[in-house]
């Protein structure tokens, strides 16, 4: 006899049960699952390793990375949290002092003298510059006229007026003289101003030895200054044969000033002096003493004799927008009186120029 069993129990009725257990459980996890990530902001995650599908942390903001400024840049990097700054100088260039400006390669000319562009007009304004005084100067060292009357003593004069310190760098043992020559055997300024305290280079191209220290403070060295430096392949060509400009002799002795600048380079003088000019070395030099030769134009300086007279006067009026005063201008009467191979204008061919640097500190 087949019995009836009970509604509700038997086989059947356990894996509806599991069933329903298993679908309330998948629905508690779908709800839980994107609350762990869109909580409120502040707050923090539970312990644990990350979640596989949680998006990464949003980037910094700009204004927060860390920049990187080179040297060579001038930049420097924002400030925290964002703002604007100034430009930075670059490592090398001293702060509170102007930058130089980019190179020059020819200086400006001066107007011409008159509307005919004659030599007339020319050497009359030229001549009439190097024979006036712009400042007047109430102590100049004239060691040289009053203790040597031979007639290769020549007036190399300094200023030593307080106010252009150089007779303060003397005393305190700290000036420096560069003495620029060829084959002058005329030393007695060279010695009175070491003899002084004063640091004393000589560079002429006819010394027997490279470097000489000839006495306590005065150095003798075996260069040619010149208006530009020689091509690598000729340097090595001739090993003995040592030109340099000016600026270069500056870089490789470690010098930054020079007191004094004398030269007496037999006509090349119109060339260092504008390759001085173009360089902006005048700004390392304190005064100048220039012995210029008028008895012709000079080398590599060519043009008709108007427009080399028109040279001349644009260099020296190169030195006075540079803030060099004219303190003692010397006549040599003892040369030839020649001026551009001519015996004109009364002119003597050498004439002694001093200078010295207004804003010299």
């Amino acid at each position: 006899m087949v019995t009836a069993r009970p509604p509700g129990r038997g086989c059947g009725a356990l894996p509806r049960w599991l069933l329903g257990a298993a679908l309330l459980l998948g629905l508690r996890l779908c709800m839980e699952l994107p609350r762990a990530g869109s909580g409120p902001p502040g707050r923090s995650d539970p312990p644990g390793p990350p979640q596989p599908h949680l998006l990464p942390a949003p980037s910094p903001p700009r204004s927060a990375r860390r920049q990187v400024t080179y040297v060579r840049s001038g930049r420097r990097a924002l400030p925290r949290g964002g703002g604007t700054t100034t430009a930075e100088p670059s490592c090398c260039t001293p702060r509170g002092l102007p930058r130089r400006k980019g190179p020059r390669w020819h200086i400006e000319l001066q107007p011409w003298a008159g509307p005919a562009q004659s030599l007339d007009e020319e050497a009359s304004r030229f001549l009439s510059y190097i024979s006036t005084t712009q400042i007047a100067c109430d102590h100049m060292g004239i060691d040289s006229l009053a203790t040597d009357s031979g007639p290769a003593a020549k007036p190399w004069l300094v200023c030593l007026d307080d106010r252009f310190a150089l007779a303060h760098q003397i005393r305190s043992k700290r000036c420096r003289l560069y003495s620029l020559g060829l084959g002058n055997d005329d030393t007695h300024f060279e010695v009175s101003m070491a003899n002084d305290g004063c640091e004393v280079h000589r560079f002429d191209p006819t010394f027997k030895s490279a470097h000489v220290l000839e006495s306590q403070r005065l150095w003798q060295h075996r260069v040619s200054i010149d208006w530009r430096d020689p091509h690598p392949v000729v340097a090595a060509q001739k090993p003995h044969s040592n030109t340099r400009k000016l600026g270069s002799i500056l870089n490789e002795f470690g010098h930054h000033k020079i007191d004094i600048l004398k030269a007496d380079l037999e006509s090349a003088e119109w060339k260092v002096l504008e390759n001085l000019i173009l360089e902006d070395v005048l700004e390392q030099i304190g005064q100048l003493i220039f012995e210029i030769h008028l008895h012709w134009p000079g080398f590599e300086v060519s043009g008709s004799e108007s427009s080399v007279v028109r040279f001349w006067y644009s260099l020296l009026k190169e030195l006075e927008q540079k803030d060099f005063r004219l303190f003692h201008t010397y006549k040599d009467l003892s040369k030839p009186q020649l001026f551009l191979k001519k015996d004109i204008f009364n002119a003597s061919s050498c004439y002694t120029l001093s200078w010295v640097n207004t804003r010299w500190k």
